[in-house]
């Protein structure tokens, strides 16, 4: 089965996720396949939903109504593991992707990755650590660049007439969560999947092509460097001053800085 057509399930906690980037979620996941059902979850009576009602339309979303039976617990939650399982077990799918910001959902995803399907994960800065790192693949909706808000549909739309004000908004995020190069030498975690992904793709020479590094950590679900504050895979490694950086004939191969030998 190729990449294009990998089915995935979006499973979205509304009570706990930004309507307004669900169009950059959307996104992400056609690179991956496509993704045929779209179910939000919550109790659409309160009003603090309301942010999401033209999303559901706009992107075919089809929301499944939670009432709060009782106050202080989410019935959000059960009702979205309770239907995730009966989808693992009745749809032919490929991989799940999860849209909260909440670590009730970690043994759900590490059910799933059992049946041997994947788990993309989309979630705030809040998200815990544990829901992380089991999803096969995560996200920070804060790291990505999206910026259609759909609380005003009037003010996005001279927004994006004057082309303006949401560069200077994006410009101010990306330099805000951009790591330094010292930073991310010392995130331990990245520097091992990196140079994972290097060793895996290394050519009879010593070098990588950044191509083949890229579908590698991608279909590993190692990282993201846009969690890093980068938008391009190169940009990471010229970052970090660690690695050696080729262009040929516009294609570019990075390896590892090779140690200098005494004369």
């Amino acid at each position: 089965m190729s990449q294009s057509e990998l089915k995935t399930a979006l499973l979205i906690d509304a009570d706990n996720a930004p309507a307004s980037k669900i169009g950059t979620i959307l996104s992400e996941l056609a690179k991956y396949g496509v993704t045929n059902i779209r179910r939000a979850y919550g109790n659409w009576t309160n009003p603090t939903l309301k942010p999401w009602e033209e999303c559901l339309q706009k992107y075919a979303i089809r929301p499944i109504q939670q009432f709060d039976y009782t106050k202080g617990k989410n019935a959000t939650d059960a009702a979205m593991i309770i239907d995730a399982m009966d989808l693992l077990y009745t749809q032919q799918l490929d991989a799940f992707a999860i849209v909260s910001s909440d670590c009730d959902f970690t043994p759900l995803v590490m059910r799933i990755l059992d049946n041997g399907l994947k788990v993309y994960g989309f979630g705030e800065e809040k998200t815990p650590i544990s829901f992380i790192k089991a999803c096969s693949t995560f996200l920070r909706l804060n790291a990505v660049n999206q910026t259609v808000n759909f609380e005003d549909s009037s003010k996005v739309s001279e927004k994006h007439q004057t082309n303006q004000e949401p560069k200077q908004d994006v410009k101010k995020v990306s330099e805000s969560k951009k790591k330094t190069g010292q930073e991310l030498k010392q995130d331990t975690k990245l520097m091992n999947s990196l140079r994972d992904a290097l060793s895996n793709t290394i050519d009879n020479d010593g070098w990588s092509h950044l191509g083949e590094v890229g579908s590698y950590i991608a279909k590993k679900g190692m990282l993201k460097w846009k969690n890093y504050g980068y938008a391009k895979l190169v940009s990471l490694f010229k970052a970090i001053d660690s690695f050696e950086i080729q262009q040929r004939n516009q294609v570019v191969y990075v390896r590892n800085k090779q140690k200098k030998t005494p004369l």
